[in-house]
């Protein structure tokens, strides 16, 4: 079976390589998949995408088009497939529903940490033999109120590491996590979340409901100087609402991991280009925000599991078999 792997990078080479047999032959393709790009997959079987690549009810007509059968997603977010058109089509979709909740988890820590102690400043003091402490103080984790909206595996994972610090942990679900309770933590609704969290994470996925979840008005209902991370997905943040909160010092530190138009921009190297996104720029000026590149994925363990776990709902497509991991069937 032949798999178009589009959006592809070295790292995705080195672990479906692996994978690579008789059964799955991977063409390994740079670009995203959008309208632009799909013919790029003619006389393939299935497709193999990332969280930028655009499967929206026209790219999927286009992949039905070409003889494809079956969208591979090596990530668990799925808010960039029409999941309607693709049953409409008959194309199977498969996910990885889980690659190392504990890597996303870690990367949020860092972020806190990183952003209350000034830890990427620091570096670049000692670095210029600046050994000043002056405007490096930060405030003990300890005792701190955190709000998790979101108790799947990563907010899990999350709390654990939070519970360890000594944290009160108040969170929000649509579903209970049973082992949340059992850390400690306890269920609030978001506007009591809003109002005692000294920090905010979130580990929730994008859906019509909570997209912009972060608006002016749940910003307004905030701590004065809270801590806002968001290692999930970019449009659960209204980001000029976000710039509005740091200009007014209501959002006193705030960690991305995920922007709204990351398409465009994550994932390459454009140290040689002009960005032209001025709410991206914006962001970047103030010294309280730290970005990273949606790296929070990012370890040995999650890439080997994405490998793995994608093959596998590949293989179980060619054999006539489910993994339990599809979205539609």
């Amino acid at each position: 079976m032949k798999v178009a792997v589009f959006s592809a990078k070295k790292y995705d080479r080195d672990g479906f390589s692996q994978w690579a047999d008789s059964s799955l032959h991977f063409i390994y393709i740079d670009s995203r998949l959008t309208a632009d790009s799909t013919r790029l997959a003619a006389g393939c079987h299935a497709v193999c995408v990332f969280v930028n690549d655009e499967l929206n009810a026209a790219v999927l007509q286009q992949l039905s088009e070409l003889g494809i059968e079956m969208v591979a997603l090596r990530c668990a977010g799925f808010n960039n497939v029409d999941l309607n058109a693709a049953k409409a089509l008959g194309i199977r979709v498969a996910r990885v529903p889980a690659y190392s909740p504990e890597a996303v988890a870690e990367h949020t820590i860092g972020m806190m940490l990183c952003l209350n102690r000034k830890l990427h400043k620091a570096y670049n003091r000692v670095r210029d033999d600046n050994f000043a402490l002056d405007g490096l103080l930060g405030f003990n984790l300890f005792g701190k109120t955190v709000g998790l909206i979101g108790t799947g595996r990563i907010g899990l994972a999350t709390a654990r590491i939070l519970q360890g610090f000594g944290c009160r942990l108040l969170c929000h679900d649509i579903v209970a996590n049973p082992a949340i309770t059992e850390l400690g933590g306890r269920y609030v609704g978001l506007d009591e979340l809003y109002a005692q969290s000294d920090i905010i994470s979130l580990h929730c996925p994008l859906t019509p409901d909570t997209k912009y979840l972060i608006n002016q008005h749940s910003i307004n209902a905030m701590k004065d100087g809270v801590m806002l991370i968001n290692t999930s997905r970019g449009a659960l943040l209204d980001s000029k609402a976000v710039i509005n909160g740091l200009k007014s010092r209501k959002i006193g530190y705030l960690g991305l991991d995920v922007y709204e138009q990351e398409a465009d921009l994550f994932f390459e190297n454009l140290s040689e280009q002009v960005i032209d996104d001025d709410v991206f720029k914006r962001l970047l000026t103030f010294p309280n925000v730290l970005i990273t590149g949606h790296q929070a994925f990012f370890t040995r363990e999650a890439l080997q599991e994405i490998s793995q776990v994608t093959s596998d709902n590949l293989l179980a497509f060619a054999s006539n078999t489910t993994t339990g991991n599809e979205l539609v069937n």
